[in-house]
């Protein structure tokens, strides 16, 4: 007989539920102790262990009752867990902080496979879910496919073919899983994120929503958009050799391939370049962290990729290194596997290719030479060849948007001096800028690549100008913008002179990546809410040059078009490299900062007319000149040398 079957014991039963003290406890705490895998879902059925896949850790606990976080937002590859976060969530929800709970799908198919495949096995694995529903047998009369009643709460579980129940429901927790194709199934064209967030107005204080979703098409992808809005998580691991953390990049992937087949695959660090085996995987993983990128935002965002499954739970790095190879020359198997296991959007490159042909056509009319009001710093790049110096000017504003402000090449031998004058008195001179004043050159990479690299150690050593930087381009195709300096030079002694010159590696991967992005981007933007700007004076060789490279997926890298000169895209390159010398990092500036680099600007601009001039005196009266005090480092002895 059930204990259930007397409504004394059914009563008392329900009682001590609510009555009970409970102990905290968080998300991932309640899967570990009662969640259960069916072996109609699972390839490991039996008790859930979070520790098996720790990235997911951190996500099921933002969704904990004690969690202040309302917004999460997981763009992951297929079959790395992000449903299992879903159902760990509802599980919880049921079980231990009730209420109501709408789970969102995006079509009717998807809608029957989610109940069919993960919420049922689950429910008859999970014996504390089976209690949740089964308290009251009115409640079991009540329970349908897509509406489960539980005691304190409610599950609805709807899908975008039915808009209007999607829009009558309001929750306390929203699961929306696959967002990237709802929009494709909103018959009626509402905007797919805007219209589930209402479904938790009702709920201001303790509403969560999660957002679950492998990315789809660039500039349409919804969870992309949320997910730039987020702080921007990635899980960073340590390398066994030098345990600096980073992500795992696909950049960093490496293999050896013949006749089209992998024999051998590993990743490289980007940070002493050392090669890492698979077998070092768990591990890392296990000693892994999340990291924000932005942690000023709101909004929670993680992002992982293919490189994280687990050994046993997803598919090797040689079988992901192959099927990135047999994808090649088909878009539609590169698409899925970008989307799929690299969780990144897709944008096709024919359409690339049209932007990056208009961008003469997005030039705005403001003079070479002359910093528009926007920009508060200036930095330069300078590519040397053989018979010439390729230098471009840029200035920045606010978030990093950049405006061309010249592009001009010295020509002359760098084994000479005469083209480093031409240099020094080019970098020198000051920019006018649009508010009134000058502005300077705050930094210079200046490329010591190539046939001429002690004459650049040499021109870096005077320094002529502010801030000169001796770049190399960095051989790891995912290396940071700007490595840590590596001093070159040593004393009379023997040891390494740190006031000496020093050498940094520039990660041109990563930044032509970048720039390639914002210049896709600005295609669908207006021109004052783009980020790279261009003067309608610059020829159109400039912008030949700007786009004279194209990623190679095979090589993973990228390669010079035939009959193109890239001095155009290296140095812009290193001109965005500049701006994170170690003394201006423009890169961490926040909205005040580029403010307050603005309140001089401001000032002089405003003034409507300048000061009466004072009349000079009938008899000049000499003055000794005073002796400057000794600067306290060598960048302020350059600011009263640039001064002289």
């Amino acid at each position: 007989m059930s204990p259930y079957a007397d409504p004394r014991r059914r009563l008392a039963a329900s009682l001590s539920r609510r009555l009970r003290p409970r102990p905290p406890l968080s998300v991932s705490d309640w899967a570990d102790q009662e969640r259960r895998l069916s072996q109609k879902g699972s390839a490991k059925p039996g008790r859930w262990r979070t520790a098996s896949n720790p990235p997911l850790r951190e996500p099921l606990d933002c969704l904990s009752l004690r969690s202040p976080v309302r917004d999460i937002v997981l763009m992951f590859p297929i079959q790395f867990g992000k449903t299992e976060v879903a159902v760990n969530t509802l599980g919880y929800c049921m079980d231990y902080h009730p209420g109501p709970v709408m789970v969102a799908l995006p079509s009717e198919v998807s809608f029957n496979k989610w109940i069919d495949q993960k919420l049922q096995p689950t429910i008859e694995a999970t014996p504390a879910m089976q209690r949740a529903l089964s308290t009251l047998n009115s409640r079991e009369a009540a329970n349908r496919r897509e509406f489960k009643d539980f005691d304190g709460g409610q599950l609805y579980i709807e899908h975008a073919g039915s808009p209007s129940r999607l829009k009558s429901t309001s929750v306390r927790t929203l699961i929306v899983d696959e967002l990237d194709e709802f929009a494709a199934c909103l018959q009626g064209g509402d905007d797919p994120v805007k219209m589930l967030d209402g479904r938790t107005s009702a709920f201001p204080v303790s509403y969560q929503r999660l957002y679950i979703s492998t990315p789809q098409l660039r500039g349409v992808s919804r969870i992309e958009a949320l997910w730039d809005k987020s702080d921007q998580r990635r899980y960073q691991v340590p390398c066994p050799h030098c345990a600096a953390r980073q992500p795992l990049e696909w950049s960093g992937l490496h293999w050896l391939a013949q006749e089209g087949q992998v024999q051998r695959v590993w990743y490289v660090c980007r940070d002493c370049g050392a090669h890492i085996d698979e077998a070092h995987k768990t591990a890392m993983i296990a000693a892994g962290a999340w990291v924000a990128a932005k942690p000023e935002a709101s909004l929670r965002g993680y992002h992982i990729n293919g490189l994280y499954y687990q050994l046993g739970l997803g598919p090797r790095w040689q079988a992901l290194a192959q099927e990135w190879l047999d994808a090649q020359n088909d878009p539609a198997k590169l698409k899925t596997f970008v989307n799929d296991r690299l969780a990144e959007t897709w944008e096709d490159p024919a359409m690339r290719a049209v932007q990056q042909a208009m961008l003469a056509d997005r030039a705005l009319p403001y003079p070479l030479r002359q910093a528009p009001a926007e920009v508060r710093a200036v930095t330069s790049g300078v590519d040397t060849q053989d018979d010439r110096l390729a230098v471009q000017i840029v200035g920045w504003g606010e978030a990093l948007r950049s405006w061309v402000l010249d592009y001009v090449e010295l020509p002359g031998d760098p084994a000479e001096a005469t083209v480093w004058d031409a240099l020094t008195e080019l970098l020198n001179r000051p920019i006018p800028h649009a508010l009134g004043g000058e502005l300077r050159v705050e930094a210079t990479a200046i490329d010591a690549g190539g046939h001429r690299t002690e004459a650049v150690k040499h021109y870096v050593r005077q320094r002529r100008i502010r801030r000169p930087l001796v770049i190399f381009g960095a051989v790891p195709n995912n290396a940071p913008v700007l490595s840590k300096p590596k001093p070159q030079d040593v004393t009379w002694a023997g040891r390494t002179d740190k006031r000496g010159v020093m050498i940094q590696h520039v990660g041109t991967v990563a930044i032509k990546h970048q720039l390639y992005a914002w210049l896709g981007a600005d295609a669908r933007r207006e021109p004052e809410q783009r980020l790279v700007h261009f003067s309608d004076q610059l020829p159109p060789e400039y912008y030949r040059g700007l786009t004279a490279e194209t990623y190679d997926p095979v090589r993973n890298r990228f390669t010079l078009r035939r009959g193109r000169r890239n001095e155009a895209l290296d140095t812009w390159v290193y001109a965005y490299a500049a701006t994170h010398h170690p003394e201006l990092r423009l890169h961490r500036y926040s909205a005040a900062d580029w403010a307050r680099l603005a309140q001089p600007l401001r000032r002089l601009g405003q003034t409507e007319s300048p000061p009466a001039a004072t009349p000079a005196p009938a008899t000049p009266v000499a003055h000794p000149p005073r002796r400057p005090k000794r600067p306290s480092s060598p960048f302020a002895a350059d600011d009263w040398i640039n001064r002289l």
